[in-house]
């Protein structure tokens, strides 16, 4: 995808950001305002509308917390369509993957809108503000975290356990969620090997943790758990083979595989999973990954069991 510059959108890929060494470094999203009870961004149910893809995880988190939360009828979302284009992440112009809000057929037309003009990938998601007609946040941590501010549901930030849910997110963001990409777009062995290892010792040390309690941080489902479910999704039926993450499956750990299984029965949460996307999208065709772009055509696994 391209990269969109003092608000005007160019198709030349710059390619993954990777360091001299050869390390995949993920940019960091730009748009950071926030939905507060103090304003100006107030948690008001038909003011927001949120744009996601179904493959990409840091949008299955704003898509779960929706869930959660009982926010469906609150938020309004736009599906784009599974596949990038030179486009970036694009919307058909009627069906399951068009606009209903703005009828957009790109998303780096709604970051066209914002003042200044923006600079910088055109992400997802993206919490859009229909008052002020501009976006709110482009930073998937945030927008579970504002999405708190609406009252309703389980508190997924309690705060007798906030110390040990940002214990976990600091190590599960860099070492897993990113870890994988950071696997799967090393450049060099050197970067491949510091980063698979880094996600093994991580779902090591998860596996460890549920031995002695239902959730990360503790009794209760929380905001760590969401930002993790993301990856244990996707991560049998594409980051095993896609990324060369294969030294164990997540079904290969008996506590972190029924603990996935748990948050995929919750009410609303297989509806935000799509397997099949998953393995299409990151088997897609990629120069440096799967030159011939052969979607395998397993695993076969029944998260319902």
């Amino acid at each position: 995808m391209g990269v969109m510059i003092d608000g005007v959108y160019h198709t030349d890929d710059p390619g993954p950001d990777t360091t001299e060494g050869g390390e995949f470094k993920r940019a960091e999203a730009k748009i950071r305002d926030w939905v507060t009870t103090d304003g100006p961004f107030l948690p008001e149910a038909g003011r927001y509308h949120l744009y996601v893809a179904w493959n990409c995880p840091w949008a299955h988190r704003a898509l779960i917390t929706r869930e959660v939360l009982g926010l469906q009828d609150a938020i309004s979302v736009s599906y784009a369509r599974p596949r990038r284009t030179d486009q970036g992440w694009v919307f058909d112009e009627n069906g399951e993957y068009s606009d209903p809000e703005m009828g957009v057929s790109a998303i780096h037309q709604v970051y066209a809108r914002q003042t200044p003009g923006y600079t910088g990938r055109c992400t997802m998601p993206v919490l859009w503000d229909r008052e002020t007609r501009q976006i709110v946040s482009n930073e998937s941590a945030d927008v579970i975290r504002m999405l708190l501010a609406f009252g309703t549901g389980p508190d997924l930030y309690p705060e007798h356990l906030r110390d040990e849910i940002d214990r976990w997110n600091a190590r599960i963001y860099p070492n897993l969620n990113n870890g994988v990409y950071r696997a799967g777009f090393a450049r060099t062995q050197e970067a491949y090997d510091v980063a698979v290892a880094e996600v093994f010792e991580t779902l090591d040390a998860i596996e460890d943790r549920l031995q002695d309690t239902p959730w990360l941080a503790g009794d209760q489902i929380t905001e760590a758990d969401i930002r993790l479910f993301p990856t244990l999704a996707r991560f049998d039926v594409a980051y095993h083979s896609a990324f060369k993450c294969n030294l164990r499956r997540i079904i290969d750990y008996p506590a972190l595989w029924a603990y996935a299984r748990r948050i995929y029965a919750l009410p609303g949460v297989a509806g935000t999973v799509r397997f099949e996307i998953y393995k299409n999208g990151y088997h897609s065709k990629s120069e440096l990954r799967n030159p011939l772009g052969i979607v395998p055509a397993g695993p076969l696994i029944d998260w319902t069991t």
